[in-house]
């Protein structure tokens, strides 16, 4: 097994990490072993001197602490085990973990947990999620609500010319939108038209014309309210 300093000799930057990327630090640990050797892995594999490698001893201790924290997340996680019939404390690398071999890998896998595609609508899911799983946070928002606005467009009976801001306002306008339910209050039409026009003004627009650092966190919920409105146009009326 490769040392966790061979991987990343900063130790301050291994202190910065959060439990799940420490977690596929271990990853790359223990997939650096010759394929032909047994894994061998135990609560303390992570942490003990011979894997943690040449970090000054005023800061190692805090790695190991670190290390423990990844050790626990796999744990949670359910990408290792413990190994059924030992008493030892020994562990095993399970299904789930095996689909998965280093940071990157572990970060799609963390990315999809957070972000379910089968709560997506299908062409928000096929849009953008690859970028999603890349970490491409900024691409995929961009490109959901670029789907919204093709299909308000689409579905509108609108021009190739209409875009944006504008056009979300005419295709809900609460009197004589094409996509306006009129069935429902004047108020929850006319705030439909705001919630339309307002995802393309404030998620669309920035997107496309300048790099926006998102978080995950933040890339997963203006997705799902891409997929929301698109559900909703899907409702409102049929393709040209």
């Amino acid at each position: 097994m490769a040392t966790l300093f061979e991987i990343i000799s900063d130790a301050n930057a291994v202190l910065e990490l959060e439990p799940e990327e420490l977690a596929g630090l271990a990853l790359e640990l223990i997939n650096s072993e010759s394929p032909n050797t047994a894994s061998r892995l135990h609560p303390t594999s992570f942490t003990h001197l011979d894997t943690l490698g040449a970090f000054d001893p005023s800061i190692r201790d805090q790695i190991a602490f670190a290390m423990a924290e990844g050790w626990h997340w796999l744990v949670q996680e359910g990408l290792i085990a413990p190994k059924p019939g030992d008493a030892f404390g020994w562990h095993f690398i399970t299904r789930r973990g095996k689909k998965m071999r280093n940071r990157a890998e572990l970060s799609a896998y963390t990315n999809s947990v957070i972000l379910p595609r089968k709560l997506l609508h299908p062409t928000i899911a096929e849009s953008c999620w690859s970028a999603f799983l890349r970490g491409s946070y900024d691409t995929a928002v961009f490109q959901a609500f670029r789907e919204v606005e093709v299909a308000i467009r689409d579905r509108g009976g609108f021009n190739a010319t209409d875009y944006g801001v504008d056009l979300a306002r005419r295709a809900f306008h609460p009197h004589n939108g094409p996509l306006s339910d009129t069935s429902k209050p004047i108020a929850e039409r006319e705030a439909l038209a705001s919630l339309a026009a307002g995802a393309l003004g404030s998620y669309k627009n920035p997107h496309s014309h300048r790099k926006v650092d998102l978080s995950a966190t933040d890339a997963v919920e203006m997705i799902i309210l891409a997929s929301h409105l698109l559900k909703i146009i899907d409702s409102r009326s049929h393709p040209r």
